[in-house]
């Protein structure tokens, strides 16, 4: 059908009007008022035009008359009861009322799973945060008690596991305070985000300081005693702080990129959720740390697969040791992480299978990252383990000692059958007279 824009049953104001307000989810609205103007449905006069409301389509309406649209199906990934009705008043002027009435639309939350309310990604996060936040608790726990484990390489670990740690936490405190909550506080979001983005960019900066200490561990073996816990304590705690401070005061002024407000299809009204070109402040330092974390990887496989060809073993084993060892420093390193940077765009519609899948692996590797550290680094550590075989060892020892020692001092010796009370005391009168017989001169 073509439009004939000159047409007197739409005004020029109206027409402006409509062009206007055409968004992606609007544009549907838009279509639908020219084509009812021009299938010989000319919009009422003095009325309001057709708008859209970021929510439903408005039909031109009567000046002074309740337009009603039944409820939408869905908003946000909720579903609602189209058995009921919305409202919008047209004004005597014929101008809309800027307030739509959607208080009769309910949540359908009796008749609805709960799959359909919130997309698998976020309670993947949960569930694996909450995972990694138990075996990283145990793991920081094993490395201060026992005193056998005391080094600087473990000292590493417990920085990185601590910063795994908040980040978790934090992570887990933003989704439910600010996401999943109606009435979020926006101080609490700022103070929640400032830490979140902090904790996250410590993570990468503590694996930065883990390939920083394995190259200098092999490859660079004479430097790796002149690099002392303050200068990787300075690395994994005072440069990211520099970052998000820098990004803090930027990301006041900053204005968040146009797109769509929500967190796994979930509304957020946080602005400092939202992403802005200024993020790159802390997430260029995260990408440079994983670069040169690859390229310390780089060098560590390469030294290592030589000295594996220059041993007399065979090729084959060769091979599955240094498969072995990439395997184990890729979670360290934060290379699952590289991995991850790039995928799918997610459709409007989120009914994209691979972009779905994608977001769900992506949850679950980032998720589990500090439960795959801890379980790789603590309790599989060969060091780990014979120091808790022999504490384990030495607390059963002592616990036979103890109870050996309390069955002695119980037993109880028979007396003699020739003892009576009559002998005992002659026996001391014995005694008694001799030492204090005659004196011989």
């Amino acid at each position: 059908m073509r439009i004939n824009m000159e047409d007197d049953r739409f005004s020029d104001l109206e027409l402006d009007s409509l062009i206007a307000n055409s968004t992606m989810l609007g544009t549907n609205c838009t279509i639908e008022a020219l084509k009812q103007n021009y299938n010989s449905h000319p919009s009422i006069l003095g009325g309001c035009p057709f708008q859209f409301d970021s929510v439903l389509c408005w039909p031109s309406t009567a000046p002074d008359t309740n337009a009603t649209l039944p409820c939408f199906d869905s908003f946000q990934g909720v579903k609602y009861d189209t058995t009921q009705n919305a409202t919008r008043y047209c004004y005597p002027n014929g101008t809309w009322s800027n307030y739509s009435s959607y208080d009769n639309c309910k949540h359908l939350t009796s008749q609805m799973p709960i799959a359909d309310f919130f997309e698998l990604p976020p309670w993947i996060y949960c569930g694996g945060y909450i995972l990694s936040l138990l075996a990283l608790s145990v793991a920081i726990i094993i490395f201060v008690y026992f005193r056998d484990l005391r080094c600087l390489r473990n000292t590493i670990h417990t920085n990185l596991f601590v910063t795994y740690i908040f980040s978790a936490l934090l992570w887990i405190l933003t989704f439910f305070l600010q996401v999943m909550t109606d009435h979020p506080s926006p101080a609490n979001c700022i103070c929640l985000v400032i830490l979140l983005q902090y904790f996250n960019l410590t993570n990468f900066f503590w694996m930065l300081v883990e390939g920083l200490y394995l190259y200098t561990l092999v490859v660079q073996t004479f430097s790796s005693e002149n690099i002392k816990i303050t200068i990787y304590a300075l690395i994994g705690w005072i440069c990211p702080l520099v970052a998000i401070v820098a990004w803090s005061i930027a990301k006041i002024y900053a204005e968040p990129l146009e797109t769509e407000d929500n967190l796994f299809g979930l509304e957020i009204d946080c602005s400092w959720m939202r992403e802005s070109h200024i993020d790159w402040i802390f997430k260029g330092p995260a990408c440079l740390a994983l670069l040169l974390n690859l390229v310390f990887l780089a060098r560590i496989m390469w030294v290592l697969i030589t000295k594996l060809r220059s041993a007399n073993t065979q090729e084959t084993r060769q091979y599955r040791k240094a498969s072995k060892a990439l395997l184990v420093l890729i979670p360290l390193l934060g290379v699952t992480y590289i991995l991850l940077i790039f995928g799918p765009t997610i459709e409007p519609d989120h009914q994209h299978l691979f972009g779905k899948s994608y977001e769900v692996l992506r949850a679950f590797l980032i998720s589990t990252q500090g439960f795959s550290v801890a379980l790789l680094y603590c309790f599989l550590n060969s060091e780990v383990k014979q120091a808790v075989r022999h504490r384990l060892q030495t607390w059963n020892d002592s616990r036979h000692i103890s109870s050996s020692n309390s069955l002695k001092g119980n037993r109880r010796y028979p007396l003699s059958k020739d003892y009576s009370q009559r002998s005992r005391t002659e026996s001391l009168r014995l005694t008694t007279s001799s030492s204090t017989g005659p004196a011989y001169h």
